[in-house]
């Protein structure tokens, strides 16, 4: 899962980057967005229900 995270984080990152850098282009930095927004909601449910199965002692 962790390695999903991070690719999904790189993929978001240099969408971003593209997105600012090229001229007219603006809409890749918007899905970059998007996809680090979903990244991370998708990251916090899945380490929340892995916290819920073994809580700590």
């Amino acid at each position: 899962m962790l390695v999903t995270f991070l690719l999904l984080l790189l993929v978001a990152v240099v969408l971003g980057i593209i997105g600012v850098a090229a001229e007219g282009l603006g809409w890749l930095l918007a899905v970059g967005i998007a996809l680090l927004v979903v990244d991370v909601v998708l990251a916090v449910t899945v380490w929340a229900r892995h916290a819920r199965s073994h809580p700590a002692r």
